[in-house]
């Protein structure tokens, strides 16, 4: 009975020691994530306090250091993309507008930042994606009436690009067709040379047409003089 009772003390004790092993597995990874989520949190206000004394580029850097240990981090790819704008390197802070509009799940800030989106398309004029970002931040946002004006506004003025588009081909065609006829007149005028544009073929027959009468009144002052120049005839009497 002692050594059966031992032994059973021995597995339970082994057994115990797993399970305590276990939690403290356990408890480190709560302890080592809790301790990365503060290191993003402290990144992410050293980062907005740069950000709100206009230190923008400083700013970026901290951000990405949240990202390195978060790359999820909604927030900070969110003002990542705030402090890229501000620097004016306006396709990667899409990229990280995108991103944090696709990640995060609260309505509000992935509206905001489709509507961030949205306003650099817009600034460069790049009407159809700036409308597609506004109707997602209003998808999020139903609300939110500076993306609402900003989105009718976008859609004016894509109508508008959209106008001068075709005018400008419209004259274009025009200037191509004006061309092929100058082009096709040059090469019959190489061709022929003595064809010419139809003012010049007008002027030719009118010039013609008054030599030909210059000739034909020198022809009959000729002939008027040669009259002259004859001898007259008599009238003779008939002898039978």
């Amino acid at each position: 009975m002692t050594k059966s009772a031992n032994r059973m003390n021995i597995s339970y004790n082994s057994h115990h020691m797993a399970t305590a092993k276990s939690f403290l597995v356990v408890l480190m990874c709560l302890i080592s994530l809790s301790t990365y989520a503060q290191l993003d949190r402290q990144y992410i206000r050293t980062g907005n306090r740069l950000y709100h004394v206009q230190a923008f580029d400083k700013a970026e850097a901290e951000y990405r250091k949240a990202l390195t240990n978060n790359p999820a981090n909604t927030q900070a790819l969110y003002n990542l993309g705030c402090a890229l704008m501000a620097q004016q390197q306006d396709s990667a802070a899409i990229q990280s507008f995108q991103q944090a509009g696709k990640t995060e799940q609260n309505k509000l800030r992935k509206s905001k930042a489709y509507h961030n989106m949205g306003w650099i398309c817009q600034r460069h004029q790049r009407f159809a994606d700036a409308i597609e970002a506004y109707k997602e931040s209003l998808r999020n946002n139903p609300d939110d009436h500076q993306t609402r004006y900003n989105l009718a506004l976008c859609q004016r003025q894509l109508k508008q690009q959209q106008q001068n588009q075709n005018q400008n081909q419209n004259e274009g065609n025009q200037q191509d067709e004006q061309q092929k006829q100058e082009k096709d007149q040059q090469q019959q005028q190489q061709q022929d040379p003595q064809q010419g544009t139809p003012q010049q073929d007008k002027m030719n027959k009118e010039n013609a047409e008054q030599l030909l009468n210059a000739a034909i009144q020198q022809e009959k002052q000729t002939q008027e003089r040669m009259k002259q120049q004859q001898p007259r005839s008599r009238n003779l009497q008939k002898q039978w």
